[in-house]
């Protein structure tokens, strides 16, 4: 449950601060801010007491965390506000790992036999036309493809492979009437 909290929280916040702050600063303030968090645990445990005023707590933040983005110490409060605080830290981790490669979608391109880097640098290029997004291309070679390519990108699967086209073909056959 508290993982589906977090990447809630952490979302939320990046829709808000990526027009402002650009995902690669969202995810190096994420990145040191846990740094700060971890080295300093006096500071989350202070953030964490239910024994401390609000503002206290705003004010701390305000004066330890003042070479943080304006956006993030806001969410900071937010999250004291909402006593939500005890998350930040899996919130760190998921924008991390989530973002961390900024917005380029992972690709998966099988192919029978190796291609020419012009030829990859093609596909790449026209797959990230048609998918609206930088791709960090990965290659594997299946023999059972017998020609050709598959890229998957996510749930979308671009499948130019013999074997495809066979099967196309097999089942048209199967429909035919002689």
């Amino acid at each position: 449950m508290n993982i589906i909290l977090s990447k809630r929280y952490a979302e939320a916040f990046i829709s808000y601060a990526k027009p402002i702050l650009g995902l690669d600063e969202i995810v190096d303030e994420f990145k040191n801010l846990k740094f700060v968090l971890v080295q300093n645990p006096e500071l989350k445990a202070f953030l964490e007491n239910y024994g401390i005023l609000h503002k206290e707590k705003y004010d701390t933040i305000e004066s330890v965390l003042k070479d943080f983005s304006r956006e993030l110490r806001d969410f900071l409060k937010y999250l004291v506000h909402k006593d939500r605080i005890s998350h930040i830290l899996e919130m760190c981790d998921y924008v991390r790992v989530t973002y961390a490669h900024g917005e380029a979608v992972d690709a998966l391109l099988k192919t029978s036999y190796p291609l020419d880097l012009e030829l990859i640098q093609a596909i790449k290029d026209s797959a990230e036309r048609k998918c609206g997004k930088k791709l960090n291309l990965h290659i594997q070679y299946d023999g059972d493809l017998l020609g050709g390519v598959r890229l998957t990108v996510g749930h979308l699967v671009f499948d130019g492979s013999v074997k495809r086209r066979l099967e196309e073909l097999r089942e048209k056959l199967k429909t035919v009437r002689i």
